[in-house]
Parts: structure tokens; C-alpha cells; sequence
């Protein structure tokens, strides 16, 4: 008989495996995990659409009909690519379906488990399924765990018009509130944070001033962002100029095209984080009432800076020329030679590239209208913006660091009509604190500490660092399970606000890590953390076996009586499953000797299946409190 994970027999309701939730006062020892719930808020395209219509597609023998699954069904999409598209495609402008079919999001956890359900497609989309079987293994109840999936190709505010998405959510929370008995715990994942953002903001409409923070601690204990674009992503950028095809079986042009037809297209574009918009509800949570609001403003480090905060100009691109001739001339007309225009993070946000290139570009006009209206103009909050600090008691920022991100892009024409006129003729990257063309040239910029996740740039992923208070606890450990040999800690870490944290550490390169950077001096009932995990992509991270664990044992610390410190202890990490047990072919016996045992059961085919957790490692989880 297998033994079960680590205290399952004693948190059969650990709704918190998706969130991290309380601390050691007598505020937080009194939270009931029994009582919490889960709150999953999916990315961009991780969320089934289906069809709501019925299409008829010639010339191939698969039609759509309602609840067929539209994104994602390779299937149709490689038989009946324009029946696809049909149903994927949103008019520009007023962002409603095609008149021939319409698709909407799915619902539950089915909807955002695997994109393509099957044999082969399924472990290929898959985004939260391996999240879902973590919650069932350590026993957490079926009601205990909420998917809020959206229409993830809608603005923010499309998504309240048309689905009236953020009343469901707060009714969600309400609900959970009800059945349950205790606040909720949010886990967001890129797009996702974006979305949880907006919520935020609208509810300020929705709930008096003084009974805002309340609502929020009464109903949200606390929040995990995870992969956030807290400043954009370039890859928006490559998207929308020449398409991203996402691995599917499409053109880049075909890929472009269904994407600038999205609304969120541009919820995701990069900005600098040296401009704001003031919020015209603001006054109700500040006692300055007689300023103007909702004004776009920049500060002088803008001006100061070359290319608003970011390591480099994000979009370098060129444009063409020609020469006015008269008769006189027209024998020796000549061409001129393009002209080469940059566009820091700034220019792209407040529509400068788009209104520089309207002339060149059918798209152009399209996505300034979509631009000034749905995110400039936007009554509750402009998303381009910089994201202070969210007032929720928890809050725990978690992405990837030091793969190889793109940063910056070189477009030229192409010479084909749209949607495939622009190509893309070099690319910068980020990688271990230098920048770097597609060629392997070194570039001129101001590059972080260390690189991002491979999708979003390291500083905007970390930009949420400036959550945090003025003094730092840094702590460094290895991602796989360790006795402490290599950790490194550094206490009191001074950090000035607007300022990277950037730890005095070694690596061996060979080992991936975990950095810890969490609050020494906090807000009263505030705690704040960031976790940066080495080589986690940011498609993937959800995946990660290595964050579910940290999850997991947070958890466990916050909610025992006898927990001391303000988080989880890093000195050591042992094993939490059978599935972290293997065999020590060296030592021939299986490793963690005082976790697992060799404990032969029927079918298994290795050593390593036979190693099993013991039955009396539930003492080894004191070692973390």
C-alpha cells in the first residue's frame, strides 16, 4: 500500500495549495485552512473557447456546432482553417463575433486542464492539469478549488459589457465566502494578474470607500502572481507586427491577423514605468480631493531616461521614402533610402508607433482606435500603467529568471502585402545581465541584474520588488530537494524604493535556484514576498513541481500553531511524495534515507517506483516551521 503525501491524513481540506495564506501572529494562527478556498485566474489563451453557433464548412467534413470545441481543435483547425478562424476572429472595431459563428469561454476546470484533450494533443496543451491532480493528491476537497476562466481575447472593460465577467468574479469570491466559510486565496497567472487588476479597480465602483478594504480582507486572504507582465511583454510587439503562431499549424500572417482582431492585444503591450494616469475614483481613498484626475502624466526620470526604464528601444523599425521629382528630374529619379525610426516603451503605450506607422500599415488605424478606447479612455483604470502594490494582507510575486527573453526588435518591410509587410530582421535579448542580437553581438542598453522567462523581460517581471518594504531577508536554496549545504542568506538587505534588489550570491552553474525576497519591515498586516526560480518559463512555470512544493509547505507553516518565523523555513528540503523518492544506484538504497523507504509494490517495473515515502516522516515537517 502506497502512503499518501505528507499530512494528508491531517489536511484533507488544503485548499491553500494554490496560495500562500496568513503568517505566524495570532491573526493568522487563528485561519482555519479547512475554511479557504482557491481561486484560479488562467493567462492569455489558456482558457477553452467553444462554438455557440452552428457552421456548415465546405469542403471538409467537420463542421462546428454548438459546444465544439474551437481553441483549441487542431483537428479543424488543419481541415477547416477558415471555418476556424471564422470562429475565432472578433470584429476590430466593436470587438462582436462574426456573423457566421460565435465561440465563448468554457467553464469549470475542465476548461483550462488541457486546451486539447487527447492522447497526443493533450500533454501537449495541457496548463493546469498537473496543478489540478497536485490539489487532488494532497486531498483537497472538489468545491474547495475555483476556476474563473474568461474570454481572454476581450479589452477589460468588453469583458464586463458583453459577460458582465467581474460581477461573476465578485460573486465568486461572495459565494466561495458562504460555502466555505472563509476568505479566498488567488493564484493568477500572466495575462491573468492583468485581469485580476482591472477587477480590483472596478470594485471600488461596486463597494463603498469605507467598505472597500474590508470587502478585500474579508473575502481575498491572499494573492499569488505568478508570471506577471506587471510592465508588458515584447513579444506583444512580434505579435502584432508579423504574428505568433504559438506553435500551432498557421502562417505568421494568418496568426497576425486573428490576433489584431482581439481586443486584449494591447493589454499586454510594453510601457514605461515612469508614467501614470490618475485615477478619477481616487478620491475616495485619499484624503487629496482637489486634484485634477485621470491625467497622463510622466515624470522627469521619463526624460532622463533613454528608453523608459527598459533595457533598450523596443521597437527599431524602418520606413519607406522617396524623393519628390519634377520633369526636370525624372530621368535620374532615384529612390530614397528608408528611414530607420526607434520607439521607447513610452512611444508604443501613449500610440505614437502606431499613429508613426499609420501610413504603412492597415492595422495601424485599427489598433489606435482599440488603443484610445479601450485602455487610454478607459473610465476605471488605464492598464498601461505602472501597478502599485495591490491592498490585499498577502501578497506573493513568483516568476522565472535567466532564460534567454527577447527585448527589443528590428523591423523592415518585406514587400508582400499585408498582413505579412513587415519581416523581422534582428532581435535583442537578454541574457545573464548583458544584451544581445540575434547574431550573438553584444548591445548597448542597460540591461537588468539576470534575464527573464523567456516570454516577459526580467524587469518587468520584477518589477513587483518595489512592493516591497525598506529592509530585505534574501535567501538563496536549490530548486531540488537539498540538506542545506547551499543556502545562502542575507538578513536586513536595504532597499530603496524604485530600485532593483539585487542579491551579493554565488551560483554554481550547474544548480538551478530559488531566491527568496521577502519583507523584514512590512506594513502592519501586510506581508510581502517574491520568489525568482532559475530556468522556470513562463508557459510552463504552473507545471513546475518545484513551486507546488514551496506552495505547499508555506501553507503548512502558516497555519501551525507552532510556526515562529514570518515564512517557511529554507535550510532544508526533503521530499513531500512518492514521486520525489528514487533510488541511489551509488549507495544502492534509496535516497533520503529518514524520508523514504524501498517498499516493493505490486506493478512496479524499477527500484525508483519502490521507493515510497515513510509512514513516520510526518516529524520531518517540523524541521520547517
Amino acid at each position: 500500500m502506497t502512503t499518501k503525501p505528507l499530512l494528508r491524513l491531517n489536511l484533507l481540506l488544503l485548499a491553500a495549495v494554490i496560495a500562500v495564506a496568513g503568517g505566524a501572529s495570532d491573526e493568522f494562527s487563528e485561519l482555519d485552512y479547512s475554511k479557504l478556498s482557491g481561486i484560479i485566474i488562467p493567462g492569455f489563451a489558456s482558457t477553452q473557447l467553444r462554438a455557440w453557433s452552428i457552421l456548415d464548412c465546405p469542403y471538409s467534413p467537420l463542421d462546428f456546432n454548438p459546444l465544439d470545441l474551437v481553441w483549441l481543435d487542431t483537428t479543424k483547425l488543419l481541415s477547416a482553417v477558415n471555418c476556424w478562424l471564422k470562429c475565432m476572429l472578433l470584429e476590430p472595431y466593436n470587438q462582436t463575433d462574426h456573423p457566421d459563428c460565435k465561440s465563448r469561454p468554457d467553464s469549470g476546470l475542465s476548461g483550462i486542464t488541457e486546451l486539447d484533450p487527447g492522447y497526443i494533443t493533450g500533454p501537449l496543451s495541457s496548463v493546469w492539469k498537473e496543478w489540478i491532480k497536485w490539489c487532488i493528491e494532497f486531498g483537497i476537497e472538489a468545491n474547495a478549488i475555483i476556476a474563473v476562466p474568461y474570454d481572454w481575447r476581450l479589452a477589460p472593460a468588453m469583458l464586463e459589457e458583453r459577460d458582465l465577467y467581474f460581477h461573476k468574479l465578485k460573486l465568486t469570491f461572495e459565494t466561495a465566502f458562504k460555502l466555505r466559510g472563509g476568505p479566498s486565496l488567488v493564484f493568477a497567472h500572466s495575462l491573468g494578474n492583468n485581469v485580476f487588476r482591472y477587477f480590483l479597480e472596478w470594485l471600488k465602483l461596486e463597494i463603498a470607500p469605507k467598505h472597500y478594504i474590508q470587502w478585500l480582507d474579508q473575502h481575498i486572504h491572499a494573492y499569488f502572481a505568478v508570471g506577471a507582465p506587471l510592465l508588458g511583454a515584447t513579444e506583444t510587439i512580434e505579435a502584432t507586427l508579423s504574428g505568433f503562431t504559438f506553435g500551432l499549424p498557421i502562417s505568421e500572417g494568418t496568426a497576425r491577423l486573428m490576433f489584431n482582431s482581439f481586443g486584449s492585444s494591447l493589454w499586454m503591450m510594453p510601457f514605461s514605468k515612469y508614467c501614470r494616469a490618475d485615477d478619477k475614483y481616487w478620491k475616495h481613498f485619499s484624503a487629496e480631493k482637489h486634484a485634477s484626475h485621470h491625467k497622463y502624466r510622466c515624470d522627469e526620470r521619463e526624460l532622463q531616461s533613454n528608453f523608459s526604464g527598459w533595457p533598450t528601444n523596443v521597437i527599431n523599425i524602418e520606413i519607406p521614402t522617396t524623393r519628390e521629382v519634377t520633369p526636370a528630374n525624372l530621368s535620374s529619379m532615384e529612390c530614397g533610402m528608408p528611414t530607420q525610426l526607434s520607439f521607447t516603451a513610452r512611444e508604443i503605450s501613449d500610440g505614437s508607433f502606431f499613429k508613426a506607422i499609420e501610413d504603412y500599415d492597415p492595422d495601424s488605424k485599427r489598433l489606435l482606435y482599440q488603443l484610445e478606447k479601450s485602455y487610454l479612455g478607459d473610465p476605471i483604470l488605464n492598464p498601461l500603467t505602472p501597478w502599485d502594490r495591490p491592498p490585499i494582507k498577502n501578497v506573493f510575486c513568483i516568476y522565472g529568471t535567466d532564460s534567454k527573453t527577447k527585448v527589443g526588435y528590428y523591423f523592415a518591410p518585406s514587400g508582400k502585402p499585408y498582413p505579412d509587410n513587415w519581416i523581422i530582421t534582428d532581435v535583442i535579448y537578454e541574457l545573464e545581465g548583458s544584451l544581445m542580437s540575434r547574431s550573438g553581438n553584444l548591445v548597448e542598453g542597460n540591461p537588468g541584474a539576470t534575464s527573464g522567462d523567456e516570454t516577459v523581460p526580467y524587469h518587468s517581471l520584477a518589477w513587483c520588488k518595489n512592493w516591497l518594504g525598506p529592509k530585505v531577508n534574501i535567501t538563496r536554496a536549490p530548486q531540488v530537494e537539498h540538506d542545506g549545504t547551499d543556502v545562502q542568506i542575507k538578513l536586513n538587505v536595504e532597499h530603496q524604493r524604485h530600485e532593483d534588489v539585487v542579491p551579493n550570491m554565488t551560483k554554481s552553474p550547474k544548480v538551478k535556484y530559488i531566491t527568496y525576497y521577502e519583507d523584514s519591515e512590512s506594513l502592519p498586516g501586510k506581508r510581502t514576498a517574491v520568489w525568482e526560480l532559475d530556468k522556470a518559463n513562463h508557459r510552463n512555470i504552473v507545471r513546475s513541481p518545484v513551486l507546488m512544493r514551496e506552495l505547499w509547505l508555506e501553507m503548512w507553516h502558516d497555519i501551525h500553531p507552532d510556526a515562529k518565523s514570518k515564512f517557511v523555513m529554507k535550510a532544508k528540503r526533503g521530499p513531500l511524495r512518492d514521486d520525489d523518492c528514487y533510488w541511489d544506484y551509488g549507495k544502492a538504497r534509496c535516497a533520503w534515507p529518514e524520508y523514504c523507504e524501498y517498499r516493493y509494490a505490486f506493478g512496479d517495473v524499477h527500484l525508483g517506483q519502490s521507493c515510497r515515502l515513510r509512514n513516520t516522516s510526518f516529524d520531518q515537517l517540523l524541521h520547517y516551521l
